[in-house]
């Protein structure tokens, strides 16, 4: 039988206790999922956790992790610099081998319904897995879990609401979940020096598709206090349309005309191998751990082991 491979790539509101991130990540591994990557960072107060197996394992991982962060993260509690409305903040599940769009979107409905009747989560779809497709993350991260607690905007009720749904918004500890389906993307970080923050958004307002940059480009410009670095936060969501090389050259050059310089480029995730070639590595300042974590490294080991490989 032909490998089914589907990669679900949860982000949680929680990024300061390593140890709860590792005890999601060791839940989604006990669900049958393979743990391919996960990072942390306190800053954006946010972990994102890589996963693959066939899409049953998959959807049965995703509700694992959505229930130990409905039992441990409070958003009443929760302060970071990146836009966020659930405990589970997003769920993208992306066809890798022997799925198609439809699967992964038929994955993401399945594991909806999940959340909102096993759990009581109320749920958003977004990208390929919203009626029509293509609904943003943006619009329904707009003015974040505070603005949806008290009632749902008039243009954002959720899609999914648990039977018998006591409150009028949100839910009070864990908000609410997007659940998407999408192809793979670029999620990027670029650090600089010698600029204000000011600047730096000016940048991310000239880079980003919405301000007329490049396609497929969302872009922020955040200051991190903890780690006391400027930083531009991206999503390139189609690597076919748009080249991150041109995206970096582009900041570059911004920067330089406001004084200031790239310090640093840091993947979240697993790299798309659209992103590291050998004549581009170097130039893009990555981090030496980035090449080791390149999606299809990580892919063929796991087609590797699975039973009956050769």
């Amino acid at each position: 039988m032909a490998a089914r491979i589907l990669e679900a790539v949860p982000n949680f509101s929680e990024g300061r206790d390593r140890d709860l991130v590792a005890a999601i990540a060791e839940a989604m591994r006990a669900a049958g999922a393979d743990v391919l990557d996960w990072s942390a960072d306190p800053d954006h107060h946010r972990s994102v956790i890589t996963v693959v197996g066939s899409p049953e394992r998959v959807e049965e991982a995703a509700v694992a992790a959505a229930r130990i962060a409905l039992e441990r993260i409070d958003l009443r509690r929760h302060a970071g610099v990146h836009p966020r409305i659930g405990a589970l903040d997003v769920l993208p599940f992306v066809p890798l081998v022997g799925l198609t769009m439809d699967d992964a979107r038929r994955s993401a409905r399945r594991v909806g319904r999940r959340l909102a009747d096993e759990l009581g989560i109320p749920v958003f779809f977004y990208g390929q897995a919203s009626e029509p497709p293509g609904r943003s993350l943006a619009e329904l991260r707009k003015g974040g879990f505070e603005a949806l607690l008290p009632g749902w905007p008039v243009d954002r009720v959720p899609d999914l609401l648990p039977a018998g749904w006591p409150h009028a918004g949100a839910h009070p500890t864990a908000g609410a979940t997007c659940v998407g389906a999408r192809d793979l993307l670029l999620a990027w970080n670029v650090y600089l020096a010698d600029l204000s923050l000011a600047d730096a958004a000016e940048i991310a307002a000239q880079i980003r598709e919405r301000g007329g940059g490049f396609r497929g480009l969302r872009a922020l410009a955040l200051r991190l206090p903890r780690r006391g670095a400027l930083q531009i936060s991206m999503n390139l969501e189609d690597l076919t349309a748009t080249s991150p090389l041109a995206v970096y050259q582009r900041i570059e050059a911004l920067a330089a005309e406001r004084g200031g310089r790239i310090v640093e480029t840091e993947v979240i995730g697993l790299v798309p191998d659209g992103l590291v070639l050998p004549a581009a590595a170097d130039r893009l300042r990555l981090e030496p751990s980035a090449a080791d974590r390149l999606l299809s490294r990580r892919l063929v080991a796991h087609l590797a082991d699975l039973p009956g490989a050769p």
